[in-house]
């Protein structure tokens, strides 16, 4: 701040000191009022270049773990879709264990082997059918051997988890070795204990071949459950220092407004105490 010499009145100097300071009061006024006004602590650039530059950073990411978190929730309900097909074909291979079972002994007639493959028949095409409705957007899961999707479950293009829904092959009846059923009465897979015996046993290779998928699925679902956790975990986190350098603090702003609002007014005073006092001068030519 400038020397004031009161004995030189061509230039104000005390005038011109008490409007800068007044400038310099009333520019902070300015931000802390702009501030209360937006509720964020930088409102241009120029406010803090550093700070925005972080910022601009941190908003990005908080929003890609906004929209992972949403595509792992998907995901997840993709994996319960499949889950659900899957369960149906279970309990379908069951069903059709218990008349394979009733089949493969002699104690069942004719008729009663031609009434059960009847059945085994329906249920087979129940679960091709099963296979094909079981979709998600237009796209089948379980009609494809080793089908897998990929979902974006992270804020960095690198961040990607791979769920394989079907092993080698689809769980249509003939991918899970059920194919060759036949309902022919005389030679059907029925017709004798010991091809009901041999269908037995590849109807509990199948039911296995369900019980790894529905693990498998298991495991996968299990796995996004605990991505989403620290997605979400995450997200606040990165929400929070964002919000510590952009969004103003509003009791801070509101302790400086009050703060340049009184020195605004002692500003405007000194002002124009500075302004009469070259007057003083005048009595020297008394």
């Amino acid at each position: 701040m400038a020397q004031v010499d009161f004995t030189r009145i061509r230039s104000n100097i005390a005038a011109l000191n008490s409007l800068n300071s007044l400038n310099n009061v009333n520019r902070n006024l300015a931000i802390a009022q702009t501030r209360l006004a937006t509720g964020k602590r930088i409102n241009e650039a120029a406010d803090d270049p550093a700070g925005i530059a972080i910022a601009t950073q941190l908003d990005s990411r908080k929003n890609g773990l906004q929209v992972a978190r949403d595509i792992v929730g998907e995901a997840r309900n993709m994996l319960a879709v499949a889950e659900g097909g899957v369960h149906k074909i279970e309990e379908m291979l069951v069903n059709i264990r218990n008349k394979a079972l009733a089949a493969a002994s002699d104690n069942t007639g004719s008729d009663q082997r031609t009434a059960l493959a009847s059945e085994v028949s329906q249920l087979l095409a129940e679960i091709d059918d099963t296979v094909n409705q079981t979709k998600w957007n237009g796209r089948t899961m379980l009609s494809t051997g080793n089908y897998m999707a990929t979902f974006q479950t992270g804020a960095d293009a690198s961040e990607t988890t791979g769920v394989q829904f079907t092993q080698s092959s689809a769980l249509t009846s003939a991918g899970l070795g059920l194919g060759s059923f036949s309902t022919d009465s005389a030679s059907g897979t029925f017709a004798s204990v010991s091809s009901a015996s041999n269908f037995l046993a590849a109807v509990n290779t199948a039911i296995n071949t369900i019980s790894e998928t529905l693990g498998r699925l298991g495991a996968y679902s299990a796995r996004l459950s605990f991505k989403e956790e620290i997605l979400s975990i995450s997200h606040v986190n990165t929400e929070a220092a964002y919000n510590r350098i952009m969004n103003a603090d509003m009791a801070a702003e509101q302790v400086n407004a009050t703060k340049y609002s009184v020195l605004q007014q002692t500003a405007v005073a000194m002002l124009a105490q500075a302004n009469l006092s070259p007057q003083a001068i005048l009595s020297l030519f008394r």
